[in-house]
C-alpha cells in the first residue's frame, strides 16, 4: 500500500475532523496518557457504530478548529482545552453510556519508575513467596518482615506510593518482584462538549433524584426567607395558611367556638383515648408481630419452668 505524502494527509485529516465537527453535536475530550496502539484499537472496535475516536497533534486540532468557528462559533469553548496528549471522542449517543464504556475498557499496567501515581498503592500483608535473601531489599524501604516456613512475610499493610508522587526505583522494583500491577491505564475523559455547551465529565454521574433534591432544597429556602421577612411568594403561600389555620383553631378552642375544621380536634381533646388509638393504628404490623414472639417465648419458658423439679422416674 502506497503511502500518502504529507500535504495529502494534512488535507485529508482537516477534512475529517471538520466533518466530524459538522456531523456530531457532542463529543468528549480525552486524556490518552499511556494508552498503546493495540489499547487504542480495542477502544474503538468498542465504539463501533456508536463514536468516532480522533487523536493528533494539537497543532492541527486546533487550526482545524479555528477554521469550523465561523459556522459554529461555540467550538472557540474547546481551544484552551487542547493541552497535552489529548483527542477527541465523537458521538449521538448517551454521553453517560459513551463514557462507561471508555472506563470499562481499561488495562492494567505496573508501576515504572518515575511515573506519576494515578492512585495510591498499597502492598498487602502476608507471604510474599521470595526467599531470606531478599530480606535487606525490604529494610531498605522500611517494610517490617519476619521469616516464616523459609519465606518473607511481610507483618503489615504498607502504603508504598502515595497518589500523585514519583514511582521511585525501589518501589517499581518490590511491586514488580511482587508481581503486582497497581495502575489502569486507558482513556480519560478530561472535558465535555454538548451542543455548545463544556462542562466538566462528573455533572453526567447527576441523576433525577440529584435534581429533584437541589430544587426541593431551594424552594424550601425560598420559603424560610419569605416567611421571616413577611412577603409572599408561591413556596411561602401554603406555609402562610397552615399558620393562619393554627391561629384561627387556637382562638375558637380558646374561645370555645365551633367551626367544621376544628371538629376532630375538639373530639381528640374531650377524649385523649383516641389518641393512643391513632399511635396504635399507625404501628408497623412488625410490632404486633415480635409481641406475639414475645409472648410465645414466655409462653415456652413457662412451660419450661413448669417442668423443673420432676425427674425421669417421678
Amino acid at each position: 500500500m502506497v503511502r500518502e505524502d504529507r500535504s495529502t494527509w494534512k488535507t485529508n485529516y482537516f477534512t475529517r475532523i471538520e466533518n466530524l465537527l459538522e456531523t456530531f453535536p457532542k463529543c468528549f475530550m480525552v486524556s490518552a496518557d499511556n494508552v498503546g496502539s493495540k489499547q487504542m484499537q480495542q477502544i474503538r472496535i468498542a465504539l463501533r457504530g456508536k463514536g468516532e475516536v480522533l487523536m493528533g497533534k494539537n497543532t492541527m486540532m486546533r487550526k482545524a478548529i479555528r477554521g469550523q468557528i465561523p459556522k459554529i462559533p461555540q467550538l472557540e469553548k474547546l481551544l484552551p482545552h487542547i493541552v497535552g496528549n489529548v483527542g477527541f471522542v465523537f458521538t449521538n449517543e448517551d454521553l453517560t453510556e459513551i463514557r462507561d464504556t471508555l472506563l470499562s475498557n481499561k488495562k492494567e499496567a505496573p508501576a515504572k519508575a518515575g511515573a506519576i501515581a494515578p492512585l495510591d498503592v498499597f502492598v498487602p500483608a502476608g507471604n510474599t513467596g521470595m526467599g531470606p535473601e531478599k530480606t535487606s531489599f525490604f529494610q531498605a524501604l522500611a517494610i517490617p518482615t519476619k521469616i516464616t516456613k523459609g519465606m518473607i512475610e511481610i507483618l503489615s499493610e504498607i502504603h508504598l506510593i502515595k497518589k500523585d508522587e514519583k514511582v521511585g526505583a525501589s518501589e517499581a522494583s518490590l511491586l514488580q518482584m511482587l508481581n503486582i500491577r497497581p495502575f489502569h491505564y486507558g482513556l480519560v475523559v478530561k472535558i465535555v462538549y454538548d451542543n455548545g455547551s463544556v462542562f466538566n465529565p462528573s455533572i453526567l454521574d447527576i441523576t433525577d433524584d440529584d435534581l429533584l433534591a437541589k430544587f426541593a432544597a431551594g424552594v424550601s429556602n425560598v420559603a424560610a426567607i419569605s416567611l421571616a421577612i413577611g412577603y409572599p411568594t408561591t413556596a411561602s403561600v401554603p406555609h402562610s395558611i397552615i399558620n393562619g389555620f393554627k391561629n384561627i383553631a387556637a382562638v375558637c378552642l380558646e374561645a370555645d367556638f365551633d367551626i367544621p375544621q376544628i371538629a376532630t380536634i375538639k373530639e381528640y381533646l374531650a377524649d385523649p383515648s383516641k389518641f393512643a388509638a391513632a399511635v396504635a393504628t399507625s404501628a408497623p404490623a412488625g410490632g404486633a408481630q415480635e409481641e406475639k414472639k414475645e409472648e410465645k417465648k414466655q409462653e415456652s419458658e413457662e412451660e419450661s419452668d413448669d417442668d423443673m423439679g420432676f425427674g425421669l422416674f417421678d
